[in-house]
């Protein structure tokens, strides 16, 4: 069993920057492609990031293209997402996500965070 936590979230200006932090338990975190999802009020869960288990591999929504960005450190068990140029859009409840082995950007993880909010305002 993988826990995950997330924190970094908070409430920020347009254009402001924000990094968020996962971390998971266990000893096997480089077993692990990981991924970052944002759900907002109404709408589905959607991938924003994901990154495979060296960390050699990234993957983004078209979306956050050249303002976000994905990486681990598997010494501290720990997945990043710096989020740059940050536009009201991007408000939601963004999630990490674990699943052994190999990366992908559907839903199919086995493990999630709780979840953590960013707000952007105008």
């Amino acid at each position: 069993q993988v826990q995950l936590v997330e924190s970094g979230g908070g409430l920020v200006q347009a254009g402001d920057s924000l990094r968020l932090s996962c971390t998971a338990s266990g000893r096997t975190f480089s077993s692990y492609a990981m991924g970052w999802f944002r759900q907002a009020p109404g709408k589905e869960r959607e991938c924003v990031a994901a990154i495979n288990r060296s960390g050699g591999s990234t993957y983004y929504a078209d979306f956050v293209k050249g303002r976000f960005t994905i990486s681990r450190d598997n010494a501290k068990n720990t997945v990043y997402l710096q989020m740059n140029s940050l536009e009201p859009e991007d408000t939601a409840v963004y999630y990490c996500a674990g699943r052994r082995w190999i990366v992908t950007t559907t839903a199919e993880y086995d493990y999630w965070g709780q979840g953590t909010q960013v707000t952007v305002s105008s």
